[in-house]
């Protein structure tokens, strides 16, 4: 097993004390929505998925300030899924994977979806190909674990209250240790 010490050390870096959009840092939304996993019952697999699911924006620092225009994806759910191969299997990582397809599907699936996106989502949704379009969604739909990836994505969107108190990173340790390769 890796030691997962490099990992966690992510979320205690500079690029984790960000700003992740208006209100929340990068770790203070990472927290929220594995909190807001658990709050739902969600099992480990998911939990660990939520708290991960923006690691790519640590590994690879690509925090764009707020006030300055988004012009580029920089993909950061495939380089955190393919980073979080060291530790964890599909069941951590597809989630991690899908979670930006996971909102580009629901932007076209549910007429409301749109509506509830913070203006950082609405604002990266642009530059990561906006809705999708009929045959995305059918791929999307037979892809393995995009359920998994809806609900990572309905607890990213909800992750982004400033000042609410949640666990601390320590507290997903074990869940974390458990579900290592």
């Amino acid at each position: 097993m890796s030691d997962l010490a490099e990992l966690l050390a992510l979320y205690a870096s500079p690029p984790a004390n960000r700003m992740y959009d208006e209100d929340v840092t990068e770790v203070e939304h990472a927290l929220q929505a594995a909190a807001l996993a658990q709050a739902d019952d969600a099992p480990d697999h998911l939990v660990a998925a939520a708290l991960l699911h923006d690691v790519g924006h640590l590994v690879s620092d690509d925090n764009v300030n707020l006030e300055e225009d988004l012009t580029d994806d920089f993909h950061h759910e495939r380089i955190g899924a393919q980073f979080l191969t060291r530790w964890f299997g599909p069941e951590v990582t597809a989630p991690v994977a899908l979670h930006v397809p996971a909102k580009r599907y629901l932007c076209a699936v549910e007429a409301s979806y749109l509506d509830g996106l913070s203006a950082s989502s609405i604002r990266s949704l642009h530059v990561q190909g906006g809705p999708m379009s009929a045959t995305e969604v059918e791929a999307f739909e037979r892809r393995p674990h995009h359920r998994e990836a809806t609900l990572v994505r309905r607890w990213d969107d909800r992750a982004k209250v400033g000042g609410l108190a949640v666990s601390g990173l320590n507290d997903y340790g074990a869940i974390l240790s458990r579900l290592a390769l």
